[in-house]
């Protein structure tokens, strides 16, 4: 099923740790919404204006995949109003600075990027028509921790 020209839903529901365990990791109808709106405001813009294919490592997680790999009970994820994402060939600092600059978002983070690695890390985008606050973060790892610093500060 194809979300936008350039977006499929198996591409926003695919997931290791679902096939391994046997999570059906399907949206429901309110995330299939979601979903679409990712794809339309957030995913494919980045893929119009980059010209190269979006990698998502990470899309749509039902609660019990979510669970499954740790993720926090209030993620995005869970509402299909999230995806982790790279674009081969685009510094991550130069993707979630491009999504800050240009998009309208609920949060962009721009996760374990190591400054002068561009391929390092990822760039977490999400999309709520309700509540884009337009947040922008760095996670970065301190005392084994994750911590969440404002603004793209990598």
């Amino acid at each position: 099923m194809k979300l936008t020209q350039n977006f499929s839903l198996s591409e926003l529901t695919r997931s290791q740790t679902a096939t391994r365990k046997g999570i059906e990791n399907q949206p429901n109808d309110e995330q299939l919404a979601n979903l679409v709106a990712l794809c339309e405001c957030v995913l494919q813009p980045i893929r119009d204006h980059f010209g190269k294919p979006v990698r998502i490592s990470s899309g749509l997680r039902v609660p019990e995949l979510n669970a499954a790999i740790g993720g926090s009970t209030t993620s995005d994820h869970t509402r299909g109003c999230a995806a982790d994402i790279e674009v081969p060939g685009v510094d991550n600092k130069v993707l979630a600075q491009w999504v800050v600059d240009n998009l309208e978002y609920r949060q962009t983070i721009l996760e374990f990027y190591e400054p002068g690695i561009a391929d390092s890390g990822w760039v977490h985008v999400s999309y709520n028509p309700g509540d884009n606050k337009r947040q922008a973060l760095t996670a970065t790892k301190q005392g084994g921790k994750t911590v969440y610093l404002p603004g793209l500060v990598a």
